[in-house]
């Protein structure tokens, strides 16, 4: 079989080819690439093997050389894994010998040595990732595919070349990759599964993730997130043991506990439906252009792609719920506090992880904390102060909150969801008609510190805080407007009737 138009046409190809014929070696596009051409999907990032000769080391990096000689481009070197890459009219592609690897059972380093283009195909993770164009003249574009890769593309499935519990057991990260290609490749039109065999394998071999570094886990993470589909991936990986790994809080979730006939909402499920709803709602958001991204300084620009931290904070916005839950006789089931202790988890998830501990862990960490706050808003009657309450801890993450917040309304009763939405709806108008009035997002108190030890002549000390809390308070209750003058009068009476200062310097 042999595909070349709208696919091997960019020169490169022809360029790689030339050069390999003329260094005496055989070069193949191989991968993600070649998958791509037959899902139509674009993709900029090319992978050529190279089958040596004898005398020349390193193919890879030799053929990379060559080539970018003979275009004048700029190649790095990797020799410690033998690969080497230059950017030519806009495509990254990176050269690697063919090579044929064994594993040490402790250790996802292989043990490599030159090898043929088979030889490579099948060390490769799954059949339709093994895939490869010839780009030899003789057969230009020819599919070179020996484990049925492109059977399996039509048919929707991810299977291993090899044995899937040897594929596994010597890179555990396959186990994920599997799951996130599930995830990443499905359309409405054309779903993607794991076969059987290869979900069983992954059942016998969770325990292995252990060997494997915390960024990798999460570099593959990230991808599902961003998916089409990341519930599916985390379903996936609840049901084959693989989430208990290195997310042991989720899996908690699971599962429904009954007293006295009566159960509570199975929580896993819900968090991942909230996934899902997340994914489109800010979709539809972006579309329509209602979300930004905030520069340091507040400024605003419309966001155009997914925030991969409001779906993290999705995951993780009920993992306070096992701590939290208590049966109360009559009552039933609580989870009073969760997002408290929700909040308190992400930091250390985070780092368990290796994941960032700056402003995204805060972002993930707000969010968490916050997520029940509009929800209150729709069962109690709406007041200014506890909106501008809302506006100003939330502060520019407000439209994510939100979206967050309206994904949370779940139910199998459709009337229930229907009713909350509605309500909702209600709050987001009272929110904006309190930021019409008073813009709190980038907030700062009218009273300095310095403005305060100045007028009274004072020292740095704790009083000047409480007054600037007072301050603060007295603005959000709606006690006195959001300007200087009523903040200074406010303050100084206050000054006076609880501290005994007066103005030395008026």
């Amino acid at each position: 079989m042999t595909i070349t138009e709208g696919y091997l046409e960019h020169p490169v190809f022809k360029l790689v080819g030339d050069t390999a014929r003329e260094l005496g070696v055989r070069a193949f596009v191989i991968g993600g690439y070649v998958r791509d051409c037959f899902l139509g999907r674009p993709n900029k990032d090319i992978d050529i093997v190279v089958e040596s000769r004898p005398g020349l080391e390193h193919a890879g990096i030799a053929l990379a050389e060559a080539v970018a000689d003979r275009c004048h481009a700029r190649v790095s070197v990797f020799r410690n894994f033998g690969t080497a890459m230059l950017k030519y009219h806009g495509i990254e592609v990176e050269f690697v010998g063919a090579r044929k690897e064994s594993y040490n059972r402790d250790s996802r380093k292989p043990i490599v040595e030159d090898g043929t283009l088979e030889e490579d195909q099948l060390r490769r993770d799954f059949t339709i990732n093994a895939m490869a164009f010839s780009l030899q003249e003789a057969d230009f574009g020819a599919l070179v595919d020996p484990f049925g890769g492109i059977r399996d593309l039509a048919a929707g499935i991810i299977r291993t070349p090899l044995d899937p519990e040897q594929t596994y057991s010597d890179d555990p990260l396959r186990m994920l990759r599997a799951i996130r290609f599930a995830a990443q490749l499905s359309t409405d039109d054309h779903a993607f599964t794991v076969v059987p065999e290869s979900l069983s394998a992954m059942r016998t071999m969770a325990e292995r993730m252990q060997i494997l570094s915390r960024e990798r886990i999460v570099e593959e993470l990230n991808k599902m997130l961003l998916s089409q589909h990341p519930a599916m991936a985390f379903q996936l990986m609840e049901d084959t043991g693989i989430l208990s790994q290195f997310l042991p809080e989720l899996s908690r979730l699971k599962g429904v506990e009954t007293v006295d006939g009566k159960g509570h909402k199975e929580n896993f499920t819900h968090t991942l439906q909230v996934l899902e709803n997340v994914m489109v709602f800010e979709r539809e958001a972006i579309a329509e252009g209602r979300l930004h991204d905030y520069d340091p300084d507040g400024n605003p620009t419309p966001r155009t792609a997914p925030n991969l931290w409001l779906r993290w904070a999705a995951l993780m916005h009920d993992v306070g719920k096992p701590v939290s839950k208590r049966y109360v006789p009559g009552q039933g089931w609580t989870f009073h506090g969760h997002e408290v202790t929700g909040a308190r988890l992400v930091p250390k998830i985070f780092d368990r992880l290796k994941m960032p501990l700056n402003e995204k862990m805060k972002y993930v960490q707000k969010l968490v904390s916050l997520h029940l706050r509009p929800i209150a808003l729709v069962d109690d009657e709406v007041t200014d102060s506890a909106v501008r309450r809302l506006l100003f801890d939330a502060g520019n993450d407000i439209e994510d909150l939100m979206i967050l917040c309206n994904a949370d309304i779940t139910s199998k009763n459709p009337a229930k969801v229907a009713r909350l939405r509605k309500n909702f709806e209600l709050v987001k108008e009272k929110m904006a008609q309190v930021e019409a009035k008073d813009y709190l997002r980038n907030w700062k108190n009218p009273i300095s510190g310095d403005y305060v030890m100045q007028l009274f002549g004072i020292e740095p000390c704790n009083t000047i805080g409480q007054l600037k809390e007072m301050v603060k308070n007295a603005i959000l209750d709606g006690e006195i407007p959001y300007e200087f003058g009523a903040a200074d009068t406010y303050m100084r009476k206050k000054a006076e009737e609880l501290f005994g200062l007066v103005p030395q310097n008026p």
